[in-house]
């Protein structure tokens, strides 16, 4: 008797394990209904972090048109805790919903890759700026400016060329803080360049533009960090900044990001990813934070920079190249090199500048300059705590200059 009593207790916890499986298989088949099944596991995991916000998640992933299901998944899977516990299901379906409208009006949208659309022009934000919900309000402000462009790049330009006066944000030392969201720098009239760069960024990204923020935690020669925005047109990355009308790839700090370290996490460039990527962005207003994920794009700007130098040594016949090492005239026995900051002035002021190479560099690694024939410069250099300096009267031959202490 008690053998059947036990054998029928094993059948019935047994068919309960069953039913409860298949009862909770055909919720999850229902949840994740036509979304690819390379998001299920993470979106497991995203909904137990969530907690207590999960049923706004789910909620997001139900009510999504067919077609944006993807994109709730990929918004879910990758966002950071803080917003797994905190974002709602409205704010999620309106950014994908415009996010799409975008992508189905204008023809440059049409053709980006569905990764490039998901990592680069979907996302609510860049850093770790407040979660404003910017994505309409956006898209009605910015579509009017490129409704009539027929490419890319003219979009781009006028983008750039109204933003100033669409949302009339000016950099400006006094904002609040330097990881402003879109509101709170329209809010002041004023924004530090992370700011501007998310700010361009989001404007882009709202016309169906791919864009995302890069910068560096600190120049090369110490004189601070810098942000900027970074747009993919045409299977390329460019980048420029806000209300900037320059041609892409062409900025102030083109020669100053041409001397980054990509091994170096303090003087490397980083461009932002709302997925996990090789790394994090340094964000240097916080540096506890590592959610922000990023890719290391050094040594695309050292490429850049070199590539302009090249252009303008060929393009002119009244340049010359002039290489610049430093020797440490004290050291015996050794490749002297040492890396110091050379400035370079003209009877106008400073012109560019740059770091020599140190030992560990190849010996045709040279620090490179531009400059016109028949000109007189003076080369400003500091070591040991001592200012220096090298006058150099150029002739119409390429040089190498060793300076020395």
């Amino acid at each position: 008797m008690k053998r059947k009593l036990g054998l029928g207790l094993i059948i019935i916890v047994a068919v309960c394990c069953i039913l409860y499986f298949i009862f909770n298989n055909s919720k999850d088949s229902e949840l994740y209904s036509n979304i690819p099944i390379k998001y299920h596991k993470k979106l497991d995991s995203a909904l137990v972090i969530a907690d207590t916000n999960a049923g706004e998640l789910k909620k997001a992933l139900i009510n999504a048109p067919v077609e944006q299901k993807e994109a709730v998944a990929f918004l879910i899977c990758y966002m950071p805790e803080r917003d797994l516990k905190s974002l709602k299901s409205d704010y999620l379906l309106e950014n994908i919903k415009y996010a799409y409208k975008a992508k189905e009006k204008f023809k440059w949208s049409k053709n980006i890759p569905n990764e490039i659309f998901l990592n680069d022009v979907l996302p609510y934000c860049s850093l770790n700026e407040n979660r404003d919900n910017w994505r309409k309000d956006f898209y009605n402000r910015f579509s009017k400016y490129v409704d009539t462009t027929t490419n890319i790049f003219d979009a781009i330009k006028a983008i750039n060329k109204n933003i100033l006066n669409e949302v009339l944000v000016e950099y400006n030392v006094n904002r609040e803080k330097p990881d402003q969201s879109p509101y709170e720098s329209m809010r002041q009239n004023m924004a530090s360049c992370s700011g501007l760069a998310i700010l361009l960024t989001d404007a882009l990204r709202a016309v169906g533009i791919p864009a995302r923020v890069a910068g560096t935690p600190n120049w090369y020669d110490n004189s601070g960090n810098h942000n900027w925005t970074e747009i993919w047109a045409d299977g390329k990355w460019y980048f420029t900044e806000y209300n900037s009308s320059k041609d892409l790839n062409d900025c102030w700090f083109i020669s100053n990001a041409g001397q980054a370290d990509e091994n170096s996490r303090e003087y490397s460039i980083y461009a932002s990813s709302f997925k996990p990527a090789q790394t994090s962005f340094l964000l240097v207003w916080d540096t506890t934070l590592n959610y922000v994920h990023a890719e290391n794009v050094t040594k695309r700007y050292i490429d850049v920079y070199k590539d302009k130098q090249r252009q303008q040594l060929n393009k002119s016949d009244e340049c010359v190249q002039v290489k610049v090492n430093f020797i440490d005239k004290n050291i015996q026995n050794n490749d002297k090199r040492l890396p110091v900051i050379v400035n370079v002035f003209d009877s106008k002021g400073k012109i560019d500048a740059g770091i020599t190479s140190d030992n560990k560099k190849d010996l045709n690694d040279y620090l490179v300059f531009i400059l016109r024939k028949n000109n007189d410069y003076i080369l400003k250099y500091n070591y040991d705590n001592k200012n220096m300096e090298y006058k150099l009267k150029l002739s119409t031959d390429n040089i190498i200059i060793n300076l020395t202490n």
